[in-house]
């Protein structure tokens, strides 16, 4: 398991007041009414390491597709997490042709008669796509046995056999990458809050959400139990630290590119 940490910074250098006197952190300062001199120069930061990092993303589609390639990114964790902001800015500047987010609902009834897997071996990537899934097989590890959407059985049957499922992905010539996005407790309070008080937002909030916080202690156990058996050598968890969603993301990215070995073509 690759656990990632955040870090904290303090002072200004003479190339921290360049950045903040930019035409990008001067919007960033003068953006609220209260300056915040820190929190400009933050966001200025990340949105230059964001647009350095995208342009190396484009250059990793076009390995992927003119060598004919497949990704597979599974983005899990809890409800509020930041998994979509994350998977937005990994895909804003991408062709959009060459990839996909799936999150996929509830099963139908067709599709809970078949093998656990099998809906979401239907959206495995082709050669030169990447396939981001916005949640993934994992609900059956978490989200469903802490809700009663499965059965002990059910459960069992899918810890058995996902290891060996994502060996055979691999084995396809297929790359895997595993992300968790972890927050505590008081940072999902902080975000629910946000989410129900927002009109562009509160539709998001389910009945699965709902129950989040009073389920704490509970998704923690089958947490742990997952990472007890899924974190493997060859497909292993990696934990972004994800209270502060921008330095979530920015180390999500530069995971992604420091782990596919691509080449820039051309």
């Amino acid at each position: 398991m690759t656990e990632i940490k955040n870090k904290k910074h303090s002072n200004f250098s003479d190339e921290d007041l360049e950045i903040i006197n930019s035409p990008i952190g001067l919007k960033y300062l003068f953006m609220d009414k209260k300056t915040d001199i820190d929190k400009a120069l933050r966001m200025t930061k990340y949105e230059m390491k964001l647009k350095e990092l995208q342009i190396e993303l484009i250059k990793l589609q076009n390995w992927t597709i003119t060598n004919g390639k497949k990704i597979v990114i599974i983005f899990e964790g809890r409800d509020a997490a930041g998994k979509g902001g994350a998977i937005r800015r990994i895909t804003s500047h991408i062709n959009p042709r060459h990839f996909r987010i799936i999150a996929l609902p509830k099963p139908t009834s067709e599709e809970e008669g078949q093998w656990y897997f099998q809906r979401y071996v239907n959206q495995l990537p082709k050669p030169g796509e990447m396939v981001l899934f916005d949640r993934s097989w994992y609900n059956r590890a978490v989200v469903e046995p802490v809700n009663g959407f499965c059965t002990e059985g059910q459960y069992a049957t899918f810890m058995g056999q996902v290891n060996d499922f994502e060996r055979m992905v691999l084995e396809s010539d297929t790359h895997l990458i595993k992300f968790y996005f972890s927050i505590t407790k008081e940072e999902q309070v902080r975000r629910f809050k946000d989410i129900k008080s927002s009109p562009l937002k509160k539709w998001k909030m389910t009945p699965v959400d709902e129950k989040a916080q009073e389920l704490w202690d509970e998704y923690t156990k089958y947490k742990v139990k997952m990472f007890e058996q899924t974190d493997t050598k060859l497909s292993p968890w990696v934990i972004i630290e994800a209270d502060r969603k921008t330095e979530a993301r920015i180390k999500a990215i530069q995971y992604i590119l420091d782990t596919i070995p691509y080449k820039e073509e051309g």
